[in-house]
């Protein structure tokens, strides 16, 4: 991990770490940025209005904590839990994503915030 970030939500704060890949990079670029998110089981995902190609290391079943990018809907995404396309209690998303990094701090908080979130990312 390489780069340091802050995800807010009003007075709820989260650290994380960005990994060293392209599409960490692009994002870090966009930064800062404020995303109004959807909630889908447990994944928040909204459109951060980044445009990259799928990685070579894109998954669907990602980890609790892990963050992403969904390049077909251009979307940041944060998972925290099971979603409606889990097949046990892994985090899996609706297609391939591209990881690009991971919570420093226990995402338990997002479990309990409503449909629709907005946040507030920046660089630490």
């Amino acid at each position: 991990m390489s780069d340091r970030i802050l995800i807010a939500a009003s007075d709820l704060k989260l650290k994380a770490e960005l990994n060293d890949s392209a599409t960490a990079s692009a994002f870090k670029a966009l930064l800062p940025i404020e995303i109004r998110m959807s909630r889908w089981g447990d994944e928040y995902y909204g459109d951060c209005g980044i445009n990259v190609d799928i990685a070579e290391d894109a998954k669907e079943v990602m980890e609790v904590g892990e963050l992403a990018i969904w390049p077909i809907g251009n979307a940041f995404c944060i998972f925290f839990g099971p979603t409606p396309v889990s097949i046990a209690d892994e985090p899996r998303a609706a297609s391939l994503v591209n990881p690009i990094g991971v919570l420093t701090d226990t995402p338990d908080f997002l479990k309990k915030l409503g449909h629709s979130i907005n946040v507030k990312i920046s660089v630490l």
